[in-house]
């Protein structure tokens, strides 16, 4: 149910309107957003370069200063340094290479770190350095069973921890006195957060996408209901014309919308003046060809030969007989009532008693879940005639009843010869008879087929015919509801 009420909504004007413009503004935001952060992404590596530059000259010099000092006084100079606290840079001299849990590399890290591999080999001529980027939560000092937090606050909280913050840290370990001891040197970039890089999609910006997107769409949705309104009275009023309710409507909206309205309204009066023309034309015809048919059925019985007699008004039966049915065709298609709430279940089981006086002949089975909103006379002729047409041709009429949201289908099966597939659409056409005997089906005249499906379509629905599998014929009777 709501897959199909989604499936119409995406069909109609609105929604295809809401959903062109929801993927413009999701595409424009995206597209700008990815524009902004290239931009930015951009400025942001050319900073980085710099100042991964001027650090890297702070560290080289720092290491070209420690490995200068005579051996002895190298732990007397850390020793101070961390007494003093503060330092821009965490030292500590080590007997062994301490274990880096490096953080992902990222393409601001890298730039980093080239950089001070770069300045290390240039300017100190040091190729073998370590270098990576560490978490200040899982950073080993001193030695591999040593964390960054379990020193004390002056001896690397003030240089390397920015509580509650965690900001990588870059940790670069140079072997010296041939491999004996490493030389530890961490420090924080004076900008750490631009290592963080950004997201297209970053939670922000969906969201700022998605607040632009529902804002749009808000709006567009209050003008496209205000829009649409008058296309979806135009299109009920043709509705109910086409099924014999004609009102004129209102001609409001926009200028194209009024247009549209009011040559609908011409259109109707036209065609409405056509029908009563036609109507009041048949009548005429009628009421003219009787006289004039009734004078010629005298004075043919007064001829003295039989055979010319005979044949004489036999043409004439025929003539009334065409008139009767061209009257009989206009009369019950164009059917002057309201439309109101029907129970066709109780119109088929009237059928069904009527007919089953004596045996069973009529069948039904199936459920209406609510009246049929219809003309009742209408709907009553075009089920009498197709079920007529089964007895008849079948003996028997089995009614099977369907209901749904979108319709209602009759069906109405008999055990008859069926119809030669090849004449399935002519025998809907009037005065059509699958045989030419006239007493076939006493007092038809080929027009119930014909009758009954004007019937339906004027009601919005259809009549098909369908040879059945096993035997005999199935009339469908698909009727909306709307």
């Amino acid at each position: 149910m709501i897959k199909a009420r989604l499936k119409r909504w995406s069909q109609s004007l609105t929604g295809q309107i809401l959903i062109i413009m929801a993927l413009g503004v999701a595409s424009a935001q995206f597209i700008s957003s990815t524009i902004w952060l290239k931009q930015v992404e951009s400025d942001t590596q050319k900073n980085i370069t710099e100042v991964a530059k001027h650090m890297a000259f702070r560290i080289a010099a720092t290491v070209s200063y420690f490995t200068s000092l005579p051996q002895a006084y190298r732990h007397i100079v850390i020793d101070q340094l961390q007494s003093m606290g503060g330092t821009r840079f965490f030292v500590t001299l080590n007997h062994e290479e301490i274990r880096i849990n490096a953080l992902p590399d990222t393409t601001l890290k890298d730039i980093v770190k080239n950089q001070i591999q770069e300045t290390l080999i240039n300017q100190l001529g040091i190729r073998n350095a370590k270098i990576a980027f560490s978490s200040p939560t899982d950073l080993h000092v001193i030695n591999n069973h040593t964390l960054l937090t379990d020193l004390p606050d002056h001896w690397g909280a003030h240089s390397l921890l920015i509580k509650p913050l965690t900001p990588p840290i870059i940790v670069i370990q140079i072997p010296i006195n041939k491999g004996k001891n490493w030389l530890y040197l961490a420090t924080l970039m004076p900008a750490p957060y631009f290592l963080e890089g950004g997201s297209v999609l970053s939670p922000e910006r969906l969201f700022s996408m998605a607040i632009s997107v529902i804002t749009v769409l808000i709006l567009s949705l209050l003008i496209l209901r205000r829009l649409t309104r008058p296309l979806a009275i135009l299109a009920r009023a043709a509705e109910r014309f086409g099924q014999g309710d004609a009102k004129p409507i209102d001609e409001v909206g926009s200028i194209e919308v009024r247009n549209t309205a009011h040559a609908f309204n011409d259109m109707q009066a036209r065609i409405q003046r056509y029908l009563n023309d036609r109507e009041r034309l048949f009548a005429s015809i009628s009421h003219d060809l009787k006289t004039p048919i009734t004078r010629l059925r005298l004075r043919a019985e007064m001829l003295d030969e039989d055979d010319t007699r005979d044949a004489m008004i036999r043409d004439l039966e025929d003539l009334d007989m065409l008139v009767k049915g061209a009257l009989q065709s206009v009369k019950e298609t164009d059917i002057h009532e309201n439309r109101v709430e029907i129970n066709i279940l109780r119109i088929l089981r009237d059928i069904q008693s009527s007919v089953n006086s004596r045996e069973t002949k009529v069948t039904i089975s199936g459920e209406l879940a609510s009246p049929y909103i219809g003309k009742p006379l209408a709907i009553k002729r075009c089920l009498g005639n197709l079920i007529d047409n089964a007895l008849y041709y079948g003996k028997v009429a089995q009614i099977i009843l369907e209901d749904s949201e979108e319709g209602l289908t009759i069906r109405i099966c008999d055990q008859g010869p069926g119809i030669p597939i090849e004449k399935i659409d002519k025998v809907f056409q009037p005065y059509t008879r699958l045989t030419s005997d006239a007493n076939s089906h006493p007092g038809g005249m080929g027009l119930g087929l014909s009758i009954a499906r004007n019937i339906a379509r004027a009601h919005g629905g259809e009549v098909t015919l369908i040879n059945r599998e096993t035997k005999g014929l199935e009339a469908i009777v698909w009727l909306p509801r709307h």
